[in-house]
């Protein structure tokens, strides 16, 4: 496999983070939280739906660390698989609503999945917590990334000699892009939840950061039971129904006037 051009994995959220220091004509920010289900309207399959299972694998065989290390050619085979199904989907109704939300707020996406689903819709900043399924990288850093256009094979290495992995963030390991994500909700003036259970720790810690001041809405056909539940407007349907009741209720359209 030859590989294209590395980049530097700090420059696009360093281009993300600008967007909170300076709103758009001082519009509003609204600090999205995106999951599994928001994609699952695309035909992407989730553990989540699948009592933990994903083709008949569990979690602990196909998305840890411990995993890269015991079988690697089955993990790299487990995201070739992924990476595939991706690239057939397409964004819906939901991805799209929240670029149309741009018109009126400072929409800043911090989303739990590796797909480009929000890049292709036309979103403007992404901040991507558990890395993107778009690009490898080597198994010695997480800092140099190549786009991930063909399938990795055990055996193919990067240009320091380490074996090539999707740039994933998978269980066990740290969450490089927390400390933003973090920054990002303390600075929310309006906080959206959409399509997850709020059960994947570190994310779903994040809206412990939202000032108590702050809307808070939560959009998932199933409403999870969370602490804040209380603090919560719940819309209780998919994203692709749910985003549409968002942009006409009361609080956000003042706000984005």
């Amino acid at each position: 496999m030859k590989l294209k051009k590395a980049s530097k994995t700090g420059d696009p959220i360093t281009t993300a983070a600008n967007a909170l220091k300076t709103p758009t004509m001082a519009k509003k920010n609204m600090v999205v939280l995106t999951g599994a289900g928001i994609s699952a309207e695309s035909g992407l399959k989730t553990f989540r739906d699948h009592n933990g299972l994903w083709e008949n694998y569990r979690i602990e065989d196909v998305a840890t660390a411990t995993a890269l290390r015991k079988n690697p050619a089955l993990v790299l085979a487990f995201y070739n698989m992924r990476r595939l199904e991706m690239l057939k989907a397409v964004p819906n109704a939901a991805h799209y609503g929240l670029v149309e939300l741009e018109q009126w707020f400072n929409v800043i996406i911090i989303t739990q999945n590796v797909d480009d689903l929000h890049e292709r819709s036309g979103s403007t900043h992404i901040l991507h917590l558990h890395g993107e399924l778009t690009k490898m990288r080597s198994v010695k850093t997480y800092a140099v990334t190549f786009p991930y256009t063909q399938n990795i094979e055990l055996g193919q290495r990067a240009p320091d000699g380490g074996q090539l992995r999707p740039h994933i963030v998978l269980f066990e390991e740290p969450v490089p892009n927390i400390e933003i994500a973090a920054q990002y909700a303390a600075m929310a003036d309006l906080f959206v939840v959409i399509g997850t259970s709020l059960a994947v720790y570190p994310a779903a810690g994040l809206i412990d950061l939202v000032p108590h001041h702050v809307p808070k809405f939560i959009i998932d056909k199933d409403i999870p039971p969370v602490n804040h539940l209380n603090e919560l407007t719940a819309i209780p349907l998919p994203a692709t129904q749910g985003i549409p009741v968002l942009i006409n209720h009361p609080i956000v359209k003042e706000m984005g006037m």
